[in-house]
């Protein structure tokens, strides 16, 4: 009998079991298990891997239950905006398009707020976001509506096998720092200290403040689960939405598009035809009107030295109305 047509000798279930749920607490595995799947299951979703995912959305449903404060809400708010600005200042416009400079405290810090969006690690996201710019609405290209349709675009594509791991080779200028590849490895921590510190937020205004009608079980449900939920969506939206619906006001080879609203709801992403003409800018919203929150932010943030050389939009290129950069 030939070796293929041996039988695999499979592990004990309790051990198959552990290592899965290892898994969900130790990335360490990232750069290589697609190599250990066979290449025609390796889009299959990683059922093991997304339960977590899918039950963060799950936990949204315990507010039939906890019910709803004031003070909840504007904790959900404040996450969700605190949040989208680590998504969209950090790991977008800096880890992965390198916009502006920081120091590598800095780095560290902004790492582990865009952490706390429960998004994986910056290597990761950086590596997958820098992959999408190379192959914009190609067939390679991870998350194009174009070539794969909404859902996959949407989310589907991160719940795959495949995708669970990224091209290491994208971000060797982020590899040498040991710290954040540490935040990619254990990327459970941060939204699990940010889980509990808004339960104990939560408790504490329930000892101290009554009136405001709040607890920790309803704190933890509003300002981390349906927050983190939001800022998933809301995230996602660029991928899918912002390739299908708006206009084109430069020729970039793909179907980006500005949208507005999604701009509303992204601090300013929304401007994504813009960004995919000049991906080097830090500002997406290329004129006065086209207002972007993320860099506005980080324009307050330059002013108190906090980072600086903040790359700008040539004029040369914002002007270039329907030319490809």
């Amino acid at each position: 009998m030939t070796q293929d047509n041996e039988s695999v000798v499979q592990p004990p279930a309790v051990e198959r079991v552990g290592r899965e749920l290892s898994r969900w607490f130790d990335n360490s595995d990232f750069a290589t298990r697609v190599a250990a799947r066979p290449v025609e299951r390796s889009r299959r979703v990683d059922w093991a891997r997304v339960i977590p995912f899918l039950l963060m959305h799950a936990a949204c449903l315990a507010v039939i239950w906890v019910g709803f404060s004031w003070v909840a809400f504007a904790v959900t708010v404040a996450l969700y905006v605190l949040r989208m600005f680590a998504i969209t200042g950090f790991y977008h416009r800096y880890f992965s398009h390198r916009t502006f400079k920081t120091s590598r405290i800095g780095q560290f810090i902004f790492g582990l707020l865009g952490a706390s969006a429960v998004q994986r690690g910056p290597i990761w996201w950086a590596a997958h976001h820098r992959h999408h710019h190379v192959y914009s609405d190609k067939p390679e290209d991870v998350h194009s509506p174009v070539q794969h349709g909404f859902f996959w675009s949407h989310m589907g594509w991160f719940m795959s096998s495949k995708h669970f791991v990224a091209d290491l080779s994208r971000v060797k200028d982020l590899l040498k720092y040991p710290e954040l590849r540490f935040l990619d490895r254990y990327d459970v921590v941060v939204p699990t200290v940010l889980g509990i510190g808004v339960y104990l937020l939560g408790v504490l205004l329930a000892h101290v403040a009554p009136s405001l009608g709040t607890n920790g079980w309803q704190m933890l449900v509003w300002g981390f689960f349906i927050s983190t939920v939001a800022v998933y969506h809301g995230t996602y939206t660029i991928n899918s939405l912002s390739h299908v619906f708006g206009r084109q006001r430069y020729k970039t080879g793909d179907a980006s598009r500005n949208n507005p609203w999604l701009a509303i709801i992204t601090l300013g992403e929304g401007w994504h035809n813009n960004h995919h003409h000049y991906p080097a800018s830090v500002r997406q919203g290329f004129y006065w009107w086209e207002f972007d929150v993320t860099f506005y932010m980080l324009k307050l943030m330059s002013f108190a030295g906090v980072i600086w050389d903040l790359k700008p939009v040539p004029a040369a290129v914002r002007e270039a109305v329907g030319k490809r950069f």
